[in-house]
């Protein structure tokens, strides 16, 4: 079957402010890299090659990033004319009469799933919605999904209370849709695709079906769950790549990058292309310097992510922050923070 991706890339990203105020969550490094930018090729990875951004905040930042396709992709932008949430924003990304399957993801949602698994399943199951669902301890923070034995939606529980659901199976935020589902979300107006389409063509009797997903899966929607991606990503319990070479167990270092013999360095550390860590300076544990970052003398680095051309100033500490790009640190004691722009 043909499939084309829409990727959910315009929310506001409030949660992640200052640092998304001009820039799109989906755009936030991920070790230096745009989270969006390896969305697309994990897509190309699976075959999946014609997508479709939806977009609305930040617009400007992505379509400068991407003025050219990754090669072999064909990208196209959906520039949504108001706030439409997710359901909204499916329909009118996906145009007036679109034939292929729609692969739809969030994009501000960090996943390793087999996504032709995933498109396998809804061939098989002969489905016309497909939602992806991951296990979690504690639904009640999202909305449990409740499957019958065919692994078919039965009923919705948003934010269930203790006793009032045995699942534990939540919206992974990818869906897999035949386009003539499409026509159940009104057209020009705001509509929650998890609100009001899932639980209206639940009512109208529609296929649809639920599939278990394995693999790695957080929403990057907070500067904890950030952090803890990049943790993850160090520690070796999220499988993205870690491109650089490796200077040591834990310790990914740019060949061009200036680290002074004098520094010491606590694994596990990423430190870009062009990063200067000074005589004295502590880096680590659990520390992401981005590209041309300045760490001066004596400062220290922990459970912390710079992006590129951050600043820290001789003597400072970081601890458990986001610093945001060419942001500068004089000194003093950063902790528990998202900054952008000078202190």
């Amino acid at each position: 079957m043909a499939v084309r991706a829409i990727l959910l890339a315009g929310g506001l990203g409030t949660r992640l402010h200052p640092l998304t105020v001009e820039l799109p969550k989906p755009m936030v490094p991920v070790l230096g890299k745009p989270w969006l930018s390896r969305l697309i090729d994990q897509l190309a990875a699976f075959g999946v090659t014609d997508i479709t951004l939806s977009l609305r905040h930040g617009r400007q930042v992505v379509t400068d990033y991407f003025r050219e396709s990754p090669p072999g992709v064909r990208l196209r932008f959906a520039v949504e004319p108001q706030p439409l949430g997710t359901g909204g924003a499916i329909r009118f990304a996906a145009g007036p009469d679109p034939t292929d399957t729609l692969l739809i993801l969030n994009a501000d949602i960090v996943q390793t799933f087999d996504l032709n698994a995933l498109l396998e399943f809804h061939r098989q199951h002969r489905a016309q919605v497909t939602i992806g669902l991951v296990e979690v301890a504690d639904p009640s923070a999202y909305g449990a999904v409740e499957l019958d034995k065919n692994s078919r939606v039965t009923r919705f529980v948003e934010k269930p209370r203790p006793g009032e659901t045995d699942s534990r199976m939540v919206n992974a935020g990818v869906y897999v849709f035949d386009p003539g589902v499409l026509s159940w979300i009104p057209p020009e107006r705001p509509v929650s695709v998890e609100r009001e389409t899932f639980p209206a063509l639940l009512r109208d009797g529609v296929r649809v079906y639920g599939c278990p997903c394995t693999g790695y899966w957080k929403d990057i929607g907070t500067g904890d769950r950030y952090l803890q991606l990049h943790r993850d990503i160090l520690e070796g319990r999220c499988p993205i790549p870690v491109s650089g070479p490796v200077r040591g167990p834990a310790h990914w270092q740019a060949d061009d990058a200036d680290v002074s013999p004098d520094a010491r360095i606590m694994p596990p550390v990423y430190i870009g292309s062009g990063a200067v860590i000074e005589a004295g300076a502590q880096v680590g544990p659990r520390a992401v310097i981005g590209a041309g970052c300045l760490v001066a003398k004596g400062a220290r680095i922990s459970d912390s992510v710079l992006w590129d051309g951050a600043r820290v100033g001789a003597g400072a500490t970081v601890r458990h922050s986001v610093i945001g790009f060419a942001t500068g640190i004089g000194g003093g004691t950063v902790e528990n923070v998202l900054l952008a722009g000078w202190r």
